[in-house]
């Protein structure tokens, strides 16, 4: 079985907007898998509607107040091969749903530190983070 015999995410993240984006809400969920993690992030009211957001799990441990905590990297790799950069979300009519599979963390590392949500694309080159402009939203991972 793919899933290690878990039907609940091993961590989940409740994300939420900033003072300029109050109305972005959802969910990242973190499931441990054999030789890594499926996460599934559903968000919902983002803006720019119908446009990619940059989607990273940053070092911080709170999102009070938003921190500009840089990517979870323990291996100390360039961008995008941190182990906290993921995919862009891609958003439309300002829903965002992405589900994917990672071997660059397990659950278990993640827990403490916070997903983010950025107002831009990741343009998946520029270093150290990739460009993605402000954060919109962000949710601190905590085990199940």
């Amino acid at each position: 079985m793919f899933f290690k015999n878990q039907t609940k995410p091993y961590a989940v993240a409740e994300v939420s907007g900033n003072a300029n984006y109050p109305d972005v809400k959802g969910r990242v969920s973190f499931y441990d898998v054999y030789g890594g993690t499926f996460v599934v992030a559903d968000i919902r009211n983002l803006p720019d509607s119908d446009s990619f957001h940059g989607f990273h799990i940053h070092d911080g441990n709170s999102c009070m107040p938003m921190q500009e905590g840089g990517h979870y990297n323990p291996t100390n790799q360039p961008h995008p091969m941190h182990a906290g950069d993921m995919p862009s979300l891609l958003a439309g009519g300002g829903m965002a749903f992405s589900a994917f599979y990672t071997n660059r963390f397990y659950p278990e590392d993640i827990v403490g530190k916070v997903v983010v949500i950025h107002a831009n694309p990741d343009d998946f080159k520029s270093q150290p983070s990739g460009n993605p402009g402000p954060i919109v939203a962000c949710g601190e991972i905590k085990e199940r």
